[in-house]
């Protein structure tokens, strides 16, 4: 199974930034710090051209590639290419207002550009008028992992060593590591790829489960790895690894975006029947008790017994 559109969309907007600051950026350069193969990146730049600078069309997204560089050529995006002013209908202004308020939130934005964004955003408000009381009822938010993202980043670009409290949902513990951070990545949350000195081996960490991070002024030296293609996700199911079968309703399809399975099949309610396979089918408890009234396991019927019984536990120790 490809990327989902969810992880493409989040790349997509912060791709057009990244390329508008770094013209002439390498190819090998921009694939690396998205954490995506080559083959990956000029897919996405194969889509950004037939992008309009208006949501009703109007210019195209000027950016191109040799293959080893890429290029934006956009005189200026905030407008058309005529210098003539932006007019945007109602629909568009909220549609505007909204992106930009969410995008303010996402992690690793510089501060120049968030607050240019604020200022931007509050010109657009003034000249909207009534769409902008409309866009306020109106909310898109991203997972934000606040300067954990920053913090990484610098690391990665400055060659340091990081200290980090991470949470371990599967023992329910923290932990303190020292980690050399290799890459960033996104698949449906945003993780760091490390060598994990405490371990000896190479690690994954969730960004939001990073509960305190800082800088050493030791040199991060990871051994030589070979990077992971995660084109098909961060957990890659093998055919043998045990076949487990969930139903959900119309509010729990997410489960079809965020994870790889055989099958899923449309539900007479809205819902699906998703077959996927694990290598841990006890971790599937945990998305059980986040679905609620809005999926339930099928089989194996060990596994949907045991998520039952974790579901009381967890009622009665709400009751206590």
């Amino acid at each position: 199974m490809a990327g989902n559109a969810i992880d493409q969309t989040r790349r997509m907007l912060s791709l057009v930034t990244y390329l508008r600051e770094r013209p002439g950026a390498r190819v090998t350069d921009v694939a690396r710090a998205f954490g995506i193969t080559e083959d990956e990146l000029i897919g996405d730049l194969d889509v950004l051209p037939m992008c309009g600078t208006s949501f009703r069309g109007g210019d195209l997204l000027d950016i191109d590639t040799d293959g080893d560089r890429i290029w934006w050529h956009n005189p200026d995006a905030s407008g058309s290419s005529t210098g003539e002013p932006l007019r945007l209908a109602a629909d568009e202004a909220t549609a505007l207002l909204v992106a930009a308020r969410a995008v303010a939130t996402l992690p690793g934005l510089r501060e120049s550009g968030r607050q240019a964004l604020v200022r931007a955003t509050a010109k657009i408000e003034a000249a909207a008028g009534e769409a902008a009381g409309a866009s306020s009822r109106l909310s898109v938010t991203f997972e934000s992992e606040g300067g954990v993202f920053a913090d990484v980043d610098r690391a990665i670009a400055e060659r340091r060593r990081v200290w980090i409290t991470y949470y371990s949902p599967a023992r329910d513990e923290l932990t303190e590591r020292e980690v050399d951070p290799i890459r960033l990545f996104v698949v449906g949350h945003t993780y760091m790829e490390a060598w994990c000195r405490l371990s000896e081996a190479r690690r994954t960490f969730r960004l939001d489960r990073v509960a305190e991070i800082r800088l050493l002024d030791e040199p991060s030296d990871p051994p030589p790895v070979e990077l992971r293609d995660l084109s098909e996700g961060l957990v890659q199911p093998a055919a043998e690894d045990p076949e487990v079968v969930i139903e959900v309703g119309p509010g729990g399809r997410w489960v079809a975006e965020y994870y790889p399975h055989d099958s899923a099949e449309e539900l007479p309610d809205g819902g699906l029947r998703i077959t996927l396979r694990t290598p841990d089918p006890a971790s599937l408890r945990r998305l059980a008790l986040r679905l609620g009234g809005d999926g339930r396991i099928v089989s194996p019927a060990a596994l949907a017994d045991s998520a039952r019984d974790a579901a009381r536990e967890a009622l009665a120790a709400y009751g206590e």
